[in-house]
């Protein structure tokens, strides 16, 4: 019963997701608003990590079950890819690049500035 609490708040969440996503003029994703909302209301203490850990964990490792439907469109849709797929690994690779060193750069940051702080 814990757990189908959970999901129903996730499920709130997303269901204010998509209302946003209908009053607001804006071209961002229904889920975009989901993650915000629920970010925002983590951070608030809205809503607790323990009010959605177990839900959001099962979600989580279902992940990567969700990509399959998405490959297979790719699949179906190899002769239009054809021509773009060099400039379109190229492209996954360097940002792939990018991200993980601007990440990694901004959490050293975060690390010395969160022991400095510890220091004092």
């Amino acid at each position: 019963m814990k757990v189908l609490r959970q999901f129903l708040i996730i499920m709130i969440i997303s269901l204010l997701g998509e209302i946003l996503n209908r009053i607001l003029p804006f071209p961002v994703p229904a889920s975009v608003y989901g993650l915000v909302l629920m970010l925002t209301a983590l951070m608030t203490g809205l809503i607790r990590v323990p009010q959605v850990k177990e839900a959001s964990v099962i979600l989580i490792e279902l992940m990567p079950v969700m990509f399959i439907p998405a490959a297979v469109g790719l699949m179906t849709a190899w002769d239009k890819l054809r021509p773009v797929v060099v400039p379109v690994i190229v492209i996954t690779f360097v940002t792939t690049l990018l991200v993980m060193g601007v990440t990694g750069i901004v959490t050293e940051k975060v690390i010395e500035k969160t022991e400095k702080g510890a220091e004092e």
